[in-house]
């Protein structure tokens, strides 16, 4: 690559990480479905043509800041399950939980970009799975990891069920039983519950000891997906 090829490209990264900080200030004070390109060309001073360049529609900056959201989320998950590293099953479950509180609380507008309602006539690409899937195959790893190494506890699924967890089991973890998996799915969807309703105020004026609240619930959901 020449130099000003290089230094072409350095621009255009800079440029787009404007236009990324633009978007997500922008989500801060009118929400996801406001989100006008024209209004951040506006706020970084560039006519509108030009922004285009970058992302041809707000769909596309949208995907771009979704990916970005989740995979903030993502690392945040996976460095809490390093850090646990040798800690007992339970305990990294917990640390893993608590580090998608902690960055939702941090982030809380790029979580409801992701977690929240919706946003109207937007429909995410395939595109956002990859990032969308890597807290869930943090869950994952830890439960493979007990089943491998001491089993999973009091693991059931009802026959009307089965053929669903079965199918879960072959699309999500093939290796894992569909008992472990279809625990795992109702675990990741109350996780999210819980910070959905701590970060949008459903728990306003009903739990007040939040940390300590969270804890015991994520640690009952480690018991549910069969973690000892």
């Amino acid at each position: 690559m020449s130099t000003a090829q290089g230094a072409r490209a350095r621009a255009r990264i800079e440029v787009t990480a404007a236009i990324k900080e633009a978007a997500r200030r922008q989500l801060a004070e009118e929400g996801a479905a406001k989100l006008s390109l024209r209004a951040v060309a506006r706020e970084l001073g560039m006519v509108s043509s030009a922004l285009y360049r970058y992302f041809p529609s707000r769909d596309e900056l949208l995907t771009a800041l979704i990916i970005d959201a989740y995979d903030s989320l993502g690392a945040a998950a996976e460095q809490a399950r390093d850090a646990a590293a040798g800690a007992a099953a339970v305990a990294r479950w917990t640390a893993v939980c608590e580090a998608v509180r902690g960055w939702a609380l941090a982030h809380p507008h790029e979580y409801a970009l992701i977690y929240g309602s919706p946003v109207p006539g937007y429909a995410a690409p395939q595109t956002t799975v990859p990032a969308a899937a890597r807290v869930g195959l943090v869950f994952i790893g830890i439960v493979r990891d007990t089943h491998e190494d001491s089993g999973l506890a009091g693991l059931a699924v009802p026959d009307g069920l089965r053929p669903e967890a079965e199918r879960m089991a072959a699309d999500l973890a093939p290796d894992l039983p569909p008992e472990a998996i279809t625990a795992l799915v109702a675990a990741w969807a109350q996780l999210f519950g819980l910070v959905s309703f701590e970060l949008f105020g459903q728990f306003n004026k009903v739990v007040e000891d939040r940390e300590a609240f969270f804890r015991h619930a994520v640690t009952g959901l480690a018991h549910g997906v069969g973690l000892r």
